[in-house]
């Protein structure tokens, strides 16, 4: 695991998660596709306590508590009891790049860190190194969903006129 390369590419995503949110106005914030989908808000919340309350959290135990059970977590249950939909865009931006350079500053303060380090939850076991790789794969997810939720943006807004030119989505 390299170390150094993935949190390069985990304070380049927080940049480009930053990037996905320029032009974005509180109300294209706060709308929703359909009921399932989470808003802009919604991702961009859910990626800061995912910062704070999850990713450096559980990493943090299975490489130096060993036996010890993280805090439990509830992500889908974050979102309304959180009321992340209520908040404002760029406090909430603010507070995920800030939980990102901490997360950061914490990764690059780790020495020589067993990747091998093993935790074993009620749904398997998980090594440091899944734990670490998911943590820079989830960003990924979410930039995907910031860009996905853009684009059905983009076609609510033009209508009556269709993208379809555009491409196959």
């Amino acid at each position: 695991m390299d170390l150094d390369h993935f949190a390069t590419q985990m304070a380049t995503n927080a940049r480009t998660i930053q990037q996905l949110t320029v032009g974005v106005s509180e109300v294209q914030a706060r709308w929703k596709p359909d009921a399932e989908t989470w808003s802009v808000l919604e991702v961009i919340n859910h990626l800061a306590d995912e910062e704070r309350l999850d990713f450096r959290v559980r990493l943090d135990h299975i490489l130096y508590k060993p036996g010890v059970n993280p805090p439990p977590i509830d992500p889908q249950g974050w979102v309304t009891e959180h009321a992340y939909n209520e908040r404002q865009l760029e406090p909430s931006l603010s507070s995920f790049l800030q939980a990102r350079e901490d997360s950061l500053a914490w990764l690059r303060g780790l020495d020589a860190p067993d990747w091998e380090a093993v935790y074993t939850a009620p749904w398997g076991s998980s090594r440091a190194g899944d734990m670490f790789a998911a943590w820079v794969a989830h960003d990924l997810l979410h930039m995907r969903q910031l860009v996905e939720l853009h684009y059905a943006w983009t076609q609510t807004a033009v209508e009556p006129y269709q993208v379809n030119y555009a491409g196959e989505w």
